[in-house]
Formats: structure tokens, C-alpha cells, sequence
């Protein structure tokens, strides 16, 4: 029987794989740094194994972020205060931004410096969105 992974390690290894594309860093050079191999980080993102305290301390400074950053928005096993929907909309943001095009999305966007022309782009993703929703209604 195949043992499922903590949710609390799932999503430890989300945030260290979301910091880790953000930062621009491959899995193997965050390896070499921490001594271990690409397969050994990608375990740990995956949440397949866990990351001891002194090993995470080690990634957050190499990922330059508190510790804390990796833990924030982990589930809790109680339902939060704003329901279920609030919880799914989290988790659907950190999924998305742990996605390499999440990653090259949020990149691109923020360098974007005029808000109307922001706003443009997130008018047309809406639109675009709409067309995927209606096309797949058909």
C-alpha cells in the first residue's frame, strides 16, 4: 500500500517549489547547494518526504525568505472562518503560482508598470476564460 504525503509536507514543498521558480533557481542547483540531488529536492517539493527544521532553515535562507514563508496558508485540519470557498481559492492560487507558467505569468505581469495597461491584460485573461467556459458548455 503506497503511503500518501501530510498535507502540512504537501504544502511545505509547494511553497519551497513556488519560492524556488520564483528565485529562478533549478532543482539541482538548489541541491548542490543544500548537498543533495535534484531527485532529492523534488521529493521534497513533492511532499514524498519530509524537510527537517535545520534542513528548511537551510533552504529558506538559500530561497531568501523566513522560514514562516513556507508555512503560511497551510491547511490546518479546521474549516477557516470564510469556508471552504476561501480555502479552495488559496489553494488554487499557490497551485497555480507553483506552475512554472504561474511563475513566468507573475513575472511578466508585475513588470508591467502602467495600471491601465495591467488592467487590459487581466480584462483579456477574464475574456479568454469566458470563451474557454462557453466553448466547453457546448
Amino acid at each position: 500500500m503506497k503511503k500518501t504525503p501530510n498535507p502540512i509536507d504537501r504544502h511545505v514543498g509547494s511553497r519551497v517549489r513556488m519560492r524556488r521558480m520564483l528565485a529562478g533557481v533549478s532543482q539541482e542547483k538548489l541541491g548542490e547547494a543544500l548537498g543533495l540531488t535534484f531527485q532529492q529536492v523534488q521529493k521534497y517539493e513533492k511532499g514524498s518526504n519530509r524537510i527537517s527544521a535545520s534542513r528548511l532553515q537551510q533552504i529558506a535562507q538559500m530561497l531568501e525568505v523566513p522560514v514562516a514563508f513556507f508555512f503560511e496558508g497551510a491547511p490546518t485540519g479546521a474549516a477557516p472562518e470564510g469556508g471552504f470557498a476561501d480555502m479552495a481559492a488559496t489553494s488554487y492560487v499557490s497551485d497555480f503560482l507553483a506552475t512554472s507558467e504561474g511563475v513566468q505569468l507573475t513575472k511578466a505581469f508585475v513588470r508591467i508598470r502602467n495600471p491601465r495597461v495591467r488592467r487590459r491584460v487581466v480584462e483579456l485573461v477574464e475574456a479568454l476564460a469566458e470563451d474557454a467556459d462557453e466553448t466547453a458548455a457546448s
